[in-house]
């Protein structure tokens, strides 16, 4: 049995994180232990954001993230904002530079507890995000769910933040779809080679949109970071809102701003929920004893 390892539970607006402590260690957390961390209620979640020494210089750590599904994910911002405020608490410090597997990212946390992270510059070539197929404008990509002649859902932008997204625009009540049943057949559509994010969003004014997702890997959700982003980019880029968004998903708010340099930054808050050991081969865990019941 492999040495245990810590780990917080915390959320991100209700986006449900595990932060594990890889540091100082070699190994890496399996599939199979983030599959069985995830069949435990106590431990359920939508990301692993687990914390390796860097591998880069000029990087404080690398993170590594996985889904609940046990497979691997590029980008997840409401986790990174978790990361932030767990380091934050142990270190002092209030700004990081973190390595994941899409880029370098930078994130502050802010007097008042919210968090910033700079999830990097979106990307919009066919190949890029990546799509099956060549879309020469992927504002608008020819995908439907739903009858030919009235399709439910049809004609999403698409995006990578990192990870691939769609989003699909609606004028109605966002809780008027039924995602979860419509998630899994968009999510592994033959178009998204790597599967991907889908969003329904509404937009309700210059400055504000309503969001849901189903996550690629982990299903629907209560809030996902690289999906505010991805529809905010969107959004601008299709002029149905301007550059800096405030957007509602179910698990609360969060801010985005698409900075003219092309850098897209995520602001939300972060929530520790409890602490305990696990093991990262087997998902075996125990909660500390002084963590809240």
């Amino acid at each position: 049995m492999a040495a245990t390892a810590p780990f917080a539970k915390m959320n991100g607006i209700g986006n449900e994180i595990i932060v594990a402590d890889m540091r100082g260690r070699a190994d890496r957390v399996t599939p199979a232990a983030a599959i069985a961390l995830n069949a435990d209620p106590a431990t359920r979640f939508d990301q692993i954001m687990a914390i390796h020494d860097a591998r880069t210089p000029g990087t404080a750590y690398f993170v590594d993230i996985l889904n609940s599904d046990g497979s691997g994910a590029q980008a997840c911002g409401n986790g990174m904002r978790c990361v932030v405020q767990a380091l934050a608490a142990e270190t002092g410090q209030s700004v990081f530079t973190f390595e994941t597997i899409a880029g370098i990212l930078n994130a502050t946390q802010h007097k008042g507890g919210l968090i910033s992270v700079d999830m990097g510059t979106p990307r919009f070539g066919w190949q890029e995000i990546p799509l099956a197929e060549e879309f020469r404008d992927t504002r608008m990509i020819e995908l439907q769910i739903g009858p030919i002649d009235a399709p439910v859902l049809h004609s999403p932008s698409a995006v990578s933040m990192g990870n691939p997204h769609a989003i699909f625009w609606v004028d109605r009540d966002v809780w008027s779809y039924d995602l979860d049943r419509f998630g899994p057949l968009l999510e592994n559509h033959p178009i998204f080679p790597e599967r991907a994010n889908i969003t329904i969003a509404q937009v309700t004014s210059p400055e504000t949109m309503i969001i849901r997702t189903w996550e690629r890997g982990a299903g629907l959700t209560k809030a996902c970071g690289s999906a505010a982003c991805a529809a905010a980019v969107a959004a601008a880029r299709t002029r149905r809102t301007g550059r800096s968004v405030t957007l509602q998903a179910p698990g609360g708010q969060l801010q985005v701003e698409w900075r003219e340099d092309d850098h897209v930054v995520l602001t939300g808050a972060a929530e520790w929920e409890f602490s305990g050991t696990f093991d990262p081969t087997t998902g075996n865990w125990q909660r500390d004893t002084e963590s809240a019941a």
